[in-house]
This record gives structure tokens, C-alpha cells and sequence, in this order.
């Protein structure tokens, strides 16, 4: 005897699917977290946001993680992400909506651009459940970031506390900006 499908399973992989496509999600990421069908997907895609999906392949290099704002940008979605992890029951794209969602308001809150795209943030727990990505303790102010597995804990700074020599100097709005290039720029506006 055929299985039917549940229209309230339904109902919940439809709205779970209008969510990431309002986040900006990729159509790859609606294709692995929800059992819709590609044709229905796509023009739930094209219903929701006007316009075809972007087309190409998924970032797939772990390597704009590590590089310096990408890197504090990820480290905080990914500790929020865990914290949800540890304390709700949600499902695992549940909690990556719900994180990203609390990224976005931390970043608009310090007006700073968000770095990551939800598609980015899919893709880094997706890193870190494989073990091609690990959060290791800044021996300096002891929060945790987004390092390769092979990082030497014992000695790891984060880019907070040991910043590269350029960083946080570039006036681009809604970027980083550290608290001695602030000051360097207010006096020489003056």
C-alpha cells in the first residue's frame, strides 16, 4: 500500500522553503533540506522572489573563512549557532535559519554589513559537521572562532585580538572598523 504524503509535513517543508528563499538561499540548499520536488522549488522560488535563482555552484572552499572580517563574521554566527544547538530542539535547518536570523540583527544592531550569506552560514556548519572546519579558543580573550582542525589551540589569537597589519583601515560603510583606524580617520578629517 502507497505511503500518502502529510499536507502538514507539507505545509511546514513549503514554509521552511519560503523562509531560506526570503534569507536569499541558493536553490542547491532548498533542494537538501526540504523533500519538494526541483520543479516545485523552482517556481516557489520565482513565486516568492520575483526572479529566476542564481545559477553555478556552491562556494565550496573553506579558505573565505578564514580570511580576517569573513572570519568574525562566521565565528559569530557559528557561536550562536551552537548555543541554539545546545539549548533548543530544533531541527538542524531550523536552527541554522534561527541563527542566521540572530546574525543579521547582531550586524544591522553594530551597523555593520552582514558577511555572510545564509548560504555561506549553511555551508560553514556543513564544514564544521564534516570536519573540515573547528571553533578553537583565542588564548587572549578567550572566545572561540572558526579555524582549520590542524590550528595549534595552545598558541591560537584570534583576528580581534591580533588583527592584520590592514585591517579595520578601509573606509567602505558597514565594514569593521578597529578602535586606533577610528581614531586615525576622526583626526584626519579634522
Amino acid at each position: 500500500m502507497a505511503r500518502t504524503k502529510s499536507i502538514l509535513t507539507e505545509a511546514r517543508q513549503i514554509e521552511r522553503a519560503v523562509t531560506l528563499i526570503n534569507l536569499g538561499a541558493r536553490l542547491q540548499v532548498l533542494e537538501s533540506e526540504t523533500d519538494l520536488s526541483y520543479e516545485r522549488l523552482l517556481r516557489l522560488y520565482k513565486e516568492v522572489s520575483g526572479r529566476s535563482p542564481s545559477k553555478g555552484q556552491l562556494p565550496f572552499s573553506t579558505d573565505w573563512f578564514m580570511t580576517w572580517q569573513p572570519n568574525i563574521h562566521a565565528s559569530l554566527f557559528l557561536n550562536i549557532h551552537e548555543y541554539l544547538n545546545k539549548t533548543s530542539e530544533l531541527e538542524e535547518i531550523d536552527t541554522i535559519i534561527k541563527a542566521y536570523q540572530l546574525y543579521l540583527e547582531q550586524t544591522q544592531s553594530q551597523g555593520l554589513e552582514p558577511q555572510l550569506t545564509i548560504t555561506r552560514a549553511w555551508r560553514l556548519v556543513k564544514f564544521v559537521d564534516n570536519g573540515m572546519l573547528t571553533m578553537t579558543k583565542c588564548t587572549k580573550c578567550g572566545g572561540h572562532y572558526v579555524t582549520h582542525p590542524h590550528e595549534i589551540a595552545k598558541h591560537y589569537v584570534c583576528g580581534l585580538c591580533n588583527p592584520p597589519a590592514r585591517a579595520g583601515k578601509g573606509r567602505q560603510a558597514g565594514s569593521l572598523q578597529l578602535p586606533s583606524a577610528v581614531a586615525r580617520q576622526a583626526a584626519t578629517c579634522e
